[in-house]
C-alpha cells in the first residue's frame, strides 16, 4: 500500500450498502459536459443499484460554454447549479468549495465523482475529502510534467485525494503508479469524453454548419486557442497569429475565438488586425455537435486544447498542438497529434508537413470505443474500497 499504509480506514464496499448507492457526479466547464454524460446515462440505467445526482458548480455559464451541451448531449438538468463566482482562481475554487461542502451537508453521497482537470473538479474533491466523502477521478494519471499550468497541479492534488482512479491509457497508469498509487486503486476503463463523440457522430454529421460558413469539406483548417500561457502572453499570442496570417495564404482558417481569447485580442489591439485577413475567419464559439462536424472534415487542426487532441485522434484528423508540452502523449504515439510548440517557424513548418503528407485511417489507442462509461459502472457496482 506504499505510503498509504494505514493513512485511511477501509470502508464496505459500496455493493454491501442496502439500498440505490447515492452517486454525486461533478461537472463544471465546458470539457466536462461530454464526458459527464455517458457517466450518468449509466448509473441512471441501473436505479435500483444507483441515485446519481448532477452538480453543475456553474464555473462556464454562458449558453455556448454550457447550456447548449445540456441540450446537445441530452443531460438532465442539475440537482444543483452552485453559481460559482468568477474572478481568480482562488476566488473560484474557494467559493466552489463553500457551496459544495453545503450539497454534501444536505445531501450526503456515498461517492463523489470528479471529471477531469478544471478548478471544479479540485475544489469538489477537497470539499468531499475533508467531509470524509470517497472520491473517484474520471481521467486520472495524465501528466504534462509542466507545473507551471494549472490544470497540471489540479491533476496532481485530485489524484492525491482521490479513492478511485479511472485512467485511459497506459501512460495514465505507469504515471500513478510512479507516485506510489495502490493497484488497487487504478482502473483502466477507456476514454468516457469518446463515448459521447461516437455516439453523437451522426447527429454531427447531419448539421448545415459548413455550408452556412461557406467552406468545403478538407478544404480548411480549424484554430482553437485558450491556455493562458498562449493567449494571455502579447509576445506568445503574437507569435501564433504570425504563424496564422502565413498560413492562410494556404489554407482557409476557421478561428473559434474563446472568450478570454477574444477579450485579450482585443486589449492587445489584435483583433481588427485578424479581421483584415482575407482568408481568416474569427468566429464564436460553437456547441459541442458543431464542433464535431468541424473538425471531423478540417484538413488541419491547430490547437492548445486537451479534448480537441483526443477528438481528432478519433476522427483520424492531422492536430498540431501549439504547446511545449501535453499530458495527452497517447494522441501522439496511438493518434495523429503533432506537438509542435509556438514558435511561428515550427507552426509552419509542421503545418506544411501537415498539408503535405496523406491522411490515413485512424487508429484510436486502446478502450477508446465508446464503452468506457459503462466499464467504469461496472467498476463502482462490484464495489470500492477506501485506500
Amino acid at each position: 500500500m506504499g505510503r498509504y499504509i494505514g493513512a485511511h480506514p477501509w470502508l464496505p464496499p459500496l455493493a454491501d450498502k442496502v439500498g440505490p448507492v447515492k452517486i454525486i457526479v461533478v461537472a463544471g466547464a465546458r470539457p466536462n459536459f461530454m464526458k459527464v454524460a455517458p457517466i450518468l446515462a449509466a448509473l441512471h440505467a441501473d436505479p435500483a443499484r444507483f441515485t446519481p445526482l448532477l452538480v453543475h458548480t456553474g464555473q462556464h455559464y454562458d449558453y455556448q460554454m454550457s447550456d447548449i451541451f445540456f441540450t446537445e448531449l441530452g443531460l438532465p438538468a442539475p440537482d444543483r447549479f452552485l453559481q460559482a463566482a468568477s474572478g481568480s482562481a482562488v476566488i473560484q475554487i474557494a467559493d466552489i468549495l463553500t457551496k459544495f461542502e453545503a450539497v454534501l451537508t444536505s445531501e450526503p453521497p456515498d461517492l463523489v465523482v470528479v471529471v477531469g482537470d478544471v478548478n471544479s473538479t479540485v475544489a469538489c474533491a477537497l470539499a468531499a475529502n475533508k467531509l470524509g466523502v470517497p472520491v473517484a477521478h474520471v481521467e486520472a494519471g495524465l501528466r504534462s510534467g509542466d507545473r507551471r499550468m494549472p490544470e497540471e497541479v489540479n491533476r496532481i492534488i485530485t489524484d492525491g485525494i482521490a479513492d478511485l482512479l479511472f485512467t485511459y491509457s497506459e501512460d495514465a497508469d505507469a504515471n500513478l503508479r510512479a507516485e506510489a498509487v495502490p493497484a488497487a486503486c487504478i482502473h483502466r476503463v477507456g476514454n468516457v469524453m469518446i463515448d459521447s463523440l461516437l455516439r453523437c457522430r451522426p447527429r454531427a454529421a447531419a448539421l448545415p454548419i459548413l455550408e452556412q460558413l461557406g467552406v468545403e469539406p478538407g478544404a480548411y483548417g480549424l484554430v482553437t486557442l485558450h491556455r493562458p500561457s498562449n493567449v494571455d502572453d502579447p509576445e506568445v499570442l503574437g507569435g501564433i497569429l504570425a504563424a496564422l496570417t502565413a498560413l492562410q495564404q494556404d489554407l482557409e482558417l476557421l478561428f473559434l475565438a474563446h472568450p478570454r481569447t477574444r477579450k485579450n485580442l482585443a486589449r492587445m489591439g489584435l483583433e481588427s488586425q485578424l479581421e483584415q485577413l482575407p482568408r481568416l475567419r474569427l468566429l464564436e464559439p460553437v456547441g459541442y455537435l458543431e464542433m464535431l462536424r468541424l473538425q471531423e472534415q478540417a484538413r488541419l487542426v491547430l490547437t492548445d486544447s486537451g479534448g480537441v487532441q483526443e477528438e481528432t485522434t478519433v476522427l483520424g484528423v492531422p492536430c498540431l498542438t501549439l504547446r511545449e508540452n501535453t499530458e495527452r502523449p497517447v494522441t501522439i504515439t496511438h493518434g495523429t497529434n503533432v506537438l509542435v510548440g509556438v514558435a511561428p517557424t515550427a507552426i509552419m513548418a509542421a503545418a506544411r508537413r501537415a498539408l503535405d503528407a496523406p491522411q490515413s485511417p485512424p487508429t484510436p489507442p486502446p478502450l477508446w470505443d465508446g464503452h468506457a462509461a459503462e466499464r467504469l459502472v461496472a467498476v463502482l457496482a462490484n464495489g470500492v474500497q477506501r485506500r
